[in-house]
Parts: C-alpha cells; sequence; structure tokens
C-alpha cells in the first residue's frame, strides 16, 4: 500500500493550492477514512480534514473551517485538499493518512498508513 501526496509548492498570501493524494494497492473504500494533516518543525503533527469516504461526510479542524474543502475521487482512488484563502501559518508539510472509521478520527494513530509529506510555503 502506497500513499502519494502531491500539489504542494509556494504561493502568496491569499492564495489557493490544491493536495491530491492517490493510494495504491488499497482502495480508499476499503479504507473508510482518509485525512489530511500538518506538521511544522518542532511540532506534533494537527489534524487538518478527514472524510469518512463511504458517505462524504467531511470534519474540518476550527483553524481551516471555511477556508480548505477535502473531497474523494472515487473513480482515481484520490483524496483532494483544496486550501483557499491561505495565510503564512499554513505554512508547514501536509500528509494524507487512511485508517478505519470511527471516533478519534482527529487523532493520527488513529491511521494505518500515510503518505510522504508535501511542502506548503505561504508568503506574506
Amino acid at each position: 500500500v502506497q500513499l502519494q501526496a502531491s500539489g504542494g509548492g509556494l504561493v502568496q498570501s491569499g492564495g489557493s493550492l490544491r493536495l491530491s493524494c492517490a493510494a495504491s494497492g488499497r482502495a480508499f473504500v476499503r479504507y473508510g477514512m482518509v485525512g489530511w494533516f500538518r506538521q511544522a518543525p518542532g511540532k506534533e503533527r494537527e489534524f487538518v480534514a478527514a472524510i469518512r469516504w463511504s458517505v462524504s461526510v467531511t470534519t474540518y479542524a476550527d483553524s481551516v473551517k471555511g477556508r480548505f474543502t477535502i473531497s474523494g475521487d472515487n473513480a482515481n482512488n484520490t483524496v483532494y485538499l483544496q486550501m483557499n484563502s491561505l495565510k503564512p501559518e499554513d505554512t508547514t508539510v501536509y500528509y494524507c493518512a487512511a485508517g478505519p472509521p470511527g471516533y478519534g478520527f482527529t487523532y493520527m494513530d488513529r491511521y494505518d498508513d500515510w503518505g510522504q509529506g508535501t511542502q506548503v510555503t505561504v508568503s506574506s
């Protein structure tokens, strides 16, 4: 199983980026829950957004609510994170993750498999 994250880059404050995470070896629908986390140097990895794949129910951290949108593409086995109105404090490495559905999906240890991370840098 491999999760491949992409789409990071450098953008000005107020700009947009779309992150992608493609899974190979196992369909996201078999996992149930797919999420995005981010981690700044010296800090713990924090929850950003998650989607319960089979019903497309989404949840967001308060810090990104209204600006970020998580969505899934079954045909391509890919999850997206559309990030709008980006702020300098959104600068960090973003990771996708997949795991079983259920409580606690905002916690890292609920997820079984992780992508390699993609760097997002927002300039002021």
